[in-house]
């Protein structure tokens, strides 16, 4: 039974909103909220500590306060949080080092939980209909976020070798969508002109922020399940999602897709990654079962309860910037990158 938590990344919004609903748990006796920054939002009765997880100082935290229980939310899915990808990739493998290193020389600590991504599986054409814990992605994600969480695990991995007697939870969360995080799917929903690979309707599956929460809460405050796939129940197509958000569409080939994620990261309205580019052409599916039936977790949410509490909050837009129909037409052809930059003053036009 945890009793003395502690939590990286509290001053995220998740890693608050996580500090403040096991506040509510009475039998936790102490939670200390560690991040490099000072949160700007309630953590409960977390206690903050300023601390960075890089650093070798996280183990006298530790080691001091006699914690228990580490859950590590602070693995970080958008560079533009941290100042780019130099930093984020730090920030998760460096940080998830530096913390598991202190974790392997704390005796006092007994209990791991690690907020993951489904990330891990990439998306492909190959992809199986849906991702059982066991199974391994088809075509794995070779840069960003998805690399990182792979490298994150594997060192969890590896650390529960060395502790076999620490207990580890590894949480595996669908995209994790509602009407207060922002994310990067977020960012890319509310884009005032949201491309779409052309020829492509993926299957997503979406996991409510409060579902989010209440799962690793679950997985603080129950037995240890290893990992475990987490998701709403169900589909929705990514053409449903984009009707439900009342957006207008920029249809564009798989092959120039990548061209158009970068032009909207240079306006600065979304992060965008050829992860996230094969994610909405080919879409991903988790398997629950293990979520129901070891963790005994049922979401409040489905797929689609969960994208319509977010799309609730996005208000509809018409985009009427002069040139969007020649700018797209020359960035897809590649005439001569004229179409390219035309296409990003359109970007910045919509972004002001």
């Amino acid at each position: 039974m945890a009793r003395i938590v502690l939590v990286t990344g509290v001053s995220r919004y998740l890693g608050g909103l996580y500090a403040r609903r096991l506040s509510a748990d009475p039998g936790i006796e102490r939670i200390l909220g560690v991040d490099v920054i000072p949160p700007r939002h309630s953590i409960g009765r977390a206690e903050f500590v300023r601390a960075d997880i890089r650093n070798p100082m996280i183990g006298r935290i530790m080691n001091q306060a006699e914690v228990d229980t580490v859950v590590h939310m602070n693995v970080i899915a958008t560079p533009k949080d941290t100042g780019g990808r130099v930093t984020q990739k730090e920030i998760n493998v460096i940080g998830t080092m530096q913390l598991l290193a202190a974790c392997q020389k704390a005796p006092s600590v007994q209990r791991l939980v690690v907020k993951s991504s489904a990330a891990i599986y990439g998306s492909s054409p190959r992809d199986p209909a849906m991702f059982a814990e066991d199974m391994n992605a088809k075509s794995t994600p070779r840069s960003g976020f998805g690399k990182d969480s792979i490298e994150v695990e594997g060192y969890v991995r590896g650390f529960s070798r060395r502790r076999p007697d620490v207990e580890i939870t590894m949480l595996r969360l669908a995209n994790v969508i509602g009407p207060q995080i922002r994310t990067a799917v977020t960012d890319y929903f509310t884009l005032p002109l949201i491309p779409v690979p052309l020829g492509y309707d993926a299957r997503l599956q979406f996991l409510h922020e409060d579902d989010a929460i209440a799962a690793l809460v679950t997985a603080t405050t129950g037995p240890s399940v290893g990992i475990v796939n987490v998701a709403g129940d169900g589909f929705l197509t990514l053409l449903q999602c984009l009707a439900m958000v009342r957006r207008p569409v920029l249809p564009v080939p798989l092959a120039t897709a990548g061209l158009i994620g970068n032009i909207v990261k240079r306006s600065g309205l979304a992060d965008f990654s050829p992860d996230q580019v094969a994610f909405l052409a080919f879409g991903r599916g988790l398997d629950t079962t293990r979520m129901r039936h070891v963790l005994e977790f049922e979401p409040r949410y489905s797929t689609r309860a969960a994208f319509e509490a977010f799309a609730a909050g996005v208000h509809s837009v018409v985009a009427d910037v002069e040139g969007v129909g020649e700018a797209v037409t020359g960035a897809v052809t590649g005439a001569a990158g004229g179409g390219a930059a035309a296409l990003a003053r359109v970007f910045e036009r919509l972004s002001q």
